[in-house]
């Protein structure tokens, strides 16, 4: 960057430079020290990389959002819940430049005193967080004002989650419509997501192999519309699956003809797959008629994980079969369900006496059991 300060006829210091692009950029100063101030700055913030072009801070996070999201490749789902963040912020009108660190804190209080949800605002959060760092990255703004912006705790998850025990999925197995039992099953049995169970084609799933193919999910946009694309990112997996369920998708394929291998395994209205809010009605008609309350049907998916983590799976087995893109996801997610320290060494104290003593359980409840003498 090459700049010079010069005096001007009419007793002003002008400080001009050239930015990267060849653009000139100058100010006015009364002292040559202010002038030669200001100078050392800007070398200072493009040396350090913080540099942004003043002009280009005066665009508001309204137009810039607009010019940014337009250029983004996202699926729709990710285009609604990015607008609405950014529609929610009260400083969409301030120029880029002005937005303070104070203006996001606001913003996300008065989003906690509005009752929303810790993982709600979070989710805001981080999508407002991605239009200043692209602004950040465009040299829009020096620096980003989300960074630091402590956010409202959510629960534990061992507190928040909720997993059915195996009486409660037997009990919705057993009185749920014969059409929508197997999609039970798949969720609770080999932890599919809604939208990836409704999404299942008869060509997705290998009865030889006794394995099943998730590459595809259904969601709802444009007010409700049906939208069959690609799982989450990370999310296409074969899951290997259990001789009773593959039984349970054989019973249901003979009884309920889908019509070919590129025909949907549930059916919905006409040629299409099952649309969100008839799954959401047939949910609510299994509970009611297995009177059970309060379970989610998201909550089979985590009653699938906690019983491979039961089994003795490791990380890497669980997120696969659950389609995380990460295992920090699978850990974040379900670590608490993982034996302890603790649990292992107990259990390995176990085998030793069991191998040494034969029944050292029923020895130790006999001792415990014995009056003081």
């Amino acid at each position: 960057m090459a700049g010079n300060i010069a005096k001007r006829a009419n007793g002003k210091w002008r400080a001009r430079y050239r930015d990267e692009a060849g653009k000139e950029h100058s100010r006015h100063f009364d002292r040559k020290i202010d002038a030669q101030q200001w100078l050392d700055q800007v070398t200072s913030t493009v040396i350090t990389g913080t540099y942004a072009d003043p002009k280009a801070g005066r665009i508001t996070f309204a137009a810039f959002f607009g010019e940014w999201s337009a250029r983004q490749v996202w699926a729709p789902g990710t285009v609604l819940a990015t607008s609405l963040a950014a529609r929610s912020v009260p400083f969409a009108e301030r120029p880029m430049k002005q937005v303070r660190r104070s203006d996001v804190e606001t913003w996300v209080k008065q989003m906690n005193a509005a009752g929303l949800a810790p993982g709600t605002i979070k989710t805001r959060y981080v999508n407002v967080r991605s239009v200043f760092r692209a602004a950040v990255k465009d040299r829009v703004i020096g620096s980003d004002p989300t960074e630091g912006v402590r956010l409202p705790r959510g629960r534990r998850a061992d507190m928040a989650m909720s997993i059915p025990v195996p009486e409660e999925v037997g009990q919705l197995m057993a009185v749920a419509d014969a059409r929508f039992k197997p999609f039970i099953a798949l969720c609770a049995f080999a932890g599919l997501r809604l939208g990836e169970a409704a999404g299942v084609q008869l060509d997705d799933v290998d009865f030889l192999r006794r394995s099943l193919k998730v590459s595809r999910q259904v969601q709802r946009v444009n007010g409700g519309a049906i939208d069959v694309r690609p799982p989450k990112y990370g999310s296409e997996r074969v899951v290997y699956l259990a001789d009773s369920l593959i039984n349970v998708l054989a019973e249901h394929v003979t009884a309920h003809s889908t019509g070919g291998k590129d025909r949907w395994l549930f059916a919905g209205d006409g040629n299409d797959p099952p649309h969100q809010n008839t799954v959401s009605y047939w949910w609510r008609k299994t509970l009611r008629d297995a009177n059970l309350s309060g379970i989610k049907l998201h909550d089979l998916r985590h009653f699938y994980a906690s019983g491979l983590i039961a089994a003795g799976c490791d990380v890497v087995t669980v997120q696969r079969s659950l389609g995380h893109a990460k295992a920090t996801t699978t850990l974040n997610t379900y670590a608490h369900l993982w034996p302890t320290a603790e649990d292992r060494t107990r259990k390995a104290a176990e085998s030793i006496m069991s191998a040494s003593l034969g029944e050292p359980a029923a020895s130790l409840a006999k001792l415990v059991a014995r009056p003081a003498e």
